[in-house]
């Protein structure tokens, strides 16, 4: 039973909101029911946090973190890919897929992962995905719980689309999807914006969210009832990434990290992927905006650049550290953007120029909140192709080249 519609009221009013239920009237019983179990669940406080965006930019002091690089992975490689084998035949390692995404950019209405990247042949990103899932269970010979998560806009879909294709050859037991929260949009003064008479507008919180919509859906507790002590958290879009890879596991867990960051060496120092690097002496990632000509201009003792290494969304976490920093809060990030709304004239406006704020918990700051980080260097050309627009650089255009030098029939 969801709250009734004078402790909603009594809610929004607490924060300033009571605009909110200016069309109630209008609505059908569904909508209003709806938006009531949405008022229910929204957290507001976070709409502060456009009043204080000063205090939420501030970055500490920035000071380099060594990678593992090739050579010393070369030299290891055996050692380490032993240890990550036995954690995932243990059943220790599960495997996170950030799926929450459109294919907007790509030119599709439909979710990232159902974009077609095939030639000759159909080839789906979800597809190239469990494929290199796939190599790994098969080494192992054992399978690895695979946790999908998806969005409101896309979990439909995604869910049938993947069913409709029996999960690419994955067994499905295996398969768990949950989807992500939404964190409300507001304008300049913080009002909560309408998105249509009866739903507030909202947007999905942001790649750091992941682990507290896992915990939500009740997923947290099949990671402890199966004994999973490390979960790879990856992105969609890069089609040719390592997932579960036994090597990079290992090499984590022999080192006594608490995370483990893929990187691969940048192309030039104002490369847009984020630097790992420490932050007041803790794990962190400094963002290609917020990288000063100083940071760019900065070397090693090796005369190599000091921030030379940047990350591709692909980290393996430990649970009990994660669970660790679920008991703090994650920082805040507010994003200007362009956000469709009902005016006070019922109107829909799809504005042409930014309008108000979204919030957003970010992966860079999970890792921050960590003790320990081992940035584990990949070679770009066989592990990064993300695919972010369609031509030019990052493109459907360069994944497709990659995956033809990595031997994929397209």
């Amino acid at each position: 039973m969801s709250i009734t519609l004078s402790e909603a009221r009594e809610k929004l009013k607490t924060y300033g909101q009571e605009h909110v239920l200016r069309y109630y009237e209008e609505l059908s019983e569904e909508e209003k029911a709806a938006l009531l179990a949405q008022i229910e669940s929204s957290d507001m406080e976070v709409i502060d946090s456009c009043r204080h965006q000063e205090e939420l930019g501030q970055r500490g002091v920035i000071t380099p973190l060594a990678a593992m690089q090739l050579p010393e992975i070369q030299a290891n490689m055996e050692d380490f890919t032993a240890v990550g084998l036995e954690a995932i035949r243990g059943g220790k390692v599960g495997a996170v897929l950030l799926a929450g995404g459109m294919g907007t950019r790509l030119g599709s209405d439909d979710p990232k992962g159902v974009y077609n990247v095939g030639i000759t042949r159909d080839l789906y990103i979800f597809e190239c995905l469990v494929h290199n899932l796939m190599d790994v269970v098969r080494r192992a010979d054992a399978w690895i719980h695979l946790f999908v998560m998806t969005s409101d806009k896309n979990h439909e879909a995604t869910v049938r689309f993947l069913t409709e294709h029996a999960f690419f050859g994955y067994k499905a037991e295996y398969v768990h999807f949950f989807t992500q929260k939404m964190a409300l949009a507001v304008d300049y003064e913080g009002k909560i914006y309408l998105e249509e008479k009866g739903k507030m507008a909202s947007s999905p919180n942001g790649n750091g969210g992941w682990f507290i919509s896992l915990k939500d859906s009740g997923l947290l507790d099949l990671v402890h009832r199966e004994g999973i002590q490390w979960l790879n958290v990856f992105a969609v879009d890069n089609v040719l990434q390592k997932i579960a890879d036994p090597c990079f596991v290992g090499a984590t867990i022999r080192k006594n990290c608490v995370v483990g960051a893929k990187v691969v060496r940048k192309v030039t120092p104002d490369e847009k992927v984020g630097a790992i690097c420490l932050e007041d002496g803790r794990p962190s990632i400094v963002e290609y905006y917020d990288m000063t000509e100083e940071l760019m201009a900065a070397k090693d003792e090796n005369g190599e650049p000091s921030y030379n290494f940047g990350v591709i969304l692909n980290y393996l976490f430990s649970v009990a550290e994660l669970e660790r920093i679920l008991a703090q809060s994650l920082p805040l990030h507010v994003v200007e953007k362009k956000i469709p709304y009902v005016n006070e004239a019922g109107e829909r406006v799809k504005p042409d120029a930014p309008n108000g704020y979204k919030f957003e918990n970010l992966v860079l700051d999970m890792i921050h909140q960590m003790r320990s980080c081992l940035p584990f260097e990949v070679v770009r050309e066989k592990e990064f192709a993300p695919i972010k627009n369609r031509t030019g650089i990052d493109s459907v255009e360069s994944a497709r080249e990659l995956l033809r030098q990595n031997g994929v029939e397209l």
